[in-house]
């Protein structure tokens, strides 16, 4: 049965919140704020609520993580003095909690990463939603948020555009990924107009641009290239690495490898005009035997045959060598084992907003008090990715979308309580 939030006659009405955004943020905003006994509507554009959730948990749920605090919210680079004090409140552990509440356990992967013990986000979903609406949470569907009237929030309906009258709001719109999903980005222009301060929206999470030769796009686009060891510099100079997988795509390289240091990626292209990221494609072996390896005399074999066998390179890993080197200096061993341990790619540009994880940029946390509330629109409180923050995949955004939506749920429901009492 779903709860009444009906008011006994004589008694005071409650006040009320429009939470404007059904994903994760949204919802979770909902949810503690109608805890602490507020009136709450959500409104999505779409059909239903959580789309961009479930579509993520496609290939199995990243809940959170299970790195420890300190280098968890390092994950969050210069936003991470802010997102520490929201995690201290509701972080990995708190999340494990709360999905362990809906019925679902959840398990440590090999990688650290947490996830639910089915590896689905659909029956989590459901079980959150249900549980929304017995605590008496109202859902819209179809209703598109269009900014505001003199009258309340304008939303465009199949019915037509409506307005509805409300004591405060929280937008949690997203950014700009994936918009066929809801996330377009369209709330950038509303909050401008009244002068809000906002980061541009750049994609994250996302592929790079190397520029292939048509050979290679055409012939191992779609090739995943495990284990790598990537090194780049930051922009102080510094030299870092990091093992993983990524995948050659049509157009460049992708894969987790890259989405993990696509923010670092980026603002070197804005600061160069491209990026340099050297792979080691034979991680674990030593460039002095790698080289006595291929030192080797290969006899009748074929360049490849002797890559293959003396250094077990071959598919992609073979193909990338062929792209950066002349077919004159196959035949020098010291320059291939050179190669194969720093293969040097210039990346020209991130993917498009629309093809990227996630974005950053949009409000700028200094627009923001330590609710969330915009400082300069009373009673609208804003959360999750439509803020201007970045973090890699791995349960690093998800777990702060939580943990931002609970933020500014529990903003809005004080921000009420106070306002009923002034």
């Amino acid at each position: 049965m779903i709860a009444s939030n009906s008011v006994p006659n004589g008694a005071e009405p409650m006040p009320r919140l429009a939470v404007i955004g059904g994903g994760p943020a949204g919802l979770m905003a909902a949810e503690v704020a109608r805890a602490a006994g507020v009136e709450v509507d959500v409104y999505e554009g779409k059909g239903s609520v959580g789309r961009k959730f479930l579509v993520a948990g496609k290939g199995g749920l990243n809940l959170t993580h299970s790195e420890p605090s300190p280098a968890f919210v390092r994950r969050y680079r210069e936003r991470a003095p802010e997102i520490t004090a929201w995690l201290q409140e509701f972080d990995a552990d708190a999340v494990r909690a709360w999905a362990k509440g809906l019925g679902v356990d959840t398990f440590v992967g090999s990688s650290g990463r947490v996830f639910p013990s089915d590896l689905k986000a659909a029956p989590l979903l459901r079980g959150w939603v249900r549980r929304l609406r017995e605590s008496g949470v109202r859902f819209h569907v179809h209703h598109r948020w269009q900014g505001w009237s003199d009258a309340g929030l304008c939303f465009d309906t199949p019915e037509g555009r409506i307005e509805v009258q409300a004591d405060a709001s929280v937008l949690a719109l997203g950014g700009g990924s994936w918009p066929q999903l809801g996330s377009d980005g369209a709330w950038q222009a509303i909050l401008g107009v009244r002068g809000i301060q906002l980061a541009p929206l750049q994609p994250a999470n996302c592929g790079f641009d190397i520029d292939w030769s048509a050979h290679l796009a055409t012939r191992h686009a779609g090739a995943p290239l495990k284990p790598v060891v990537a090194h780049w510099r930051d922009a102080d100079g510094r030299e870092h690495s990091l093992q993983g997988e990524c995948v050659i795509s049509a157009t460049g390289i992708e894969g987790s490898l890259v989405y993990a240091l696509s923010a670092e990626l980026r603002e070197a292209i804005t600061r160069n005009g491209h990026a340099s990221l050297q792979l080691d494609l034979v991680p674990g072996r030593s460039l002095e035997r790698l080289q006595q390896d291929l030192s080797k005399p290969r006899g009748h074999r074929s360049v490849s045959e002797h890559l293959r066998r003396q250094a077990g390179i071959s598919g992609a890993k073979a193909a990338l060598l062929y792209e950066v080197l002349q077919k004159s200096q196959l035949d020098n061993p010291a320059l291939l084992a050179r190669t194969l341990h720093r293969l040097s790619l210039t990346l020209k540009r991130p993917r498009p907003i629309a093809e990227a994880i996630s974005t950053a940029g949009g409000v700028r946390l200094e627009a923001l008090d330590a609710g969330l509330m915009l400082r300069d629109v009373p009673g609208v409180f804003c959360a999750g990715e439509m803020l201007d923050w970045d973090a890699p995949t791995g349960g690093y955004l998800l777990t702060a979308c939580l943990a931002r939506g609970r933020r500014a749920g529990l903003g809005a429901a004080a921000w009420l309580q106070a306002a009923s009492v002034r």
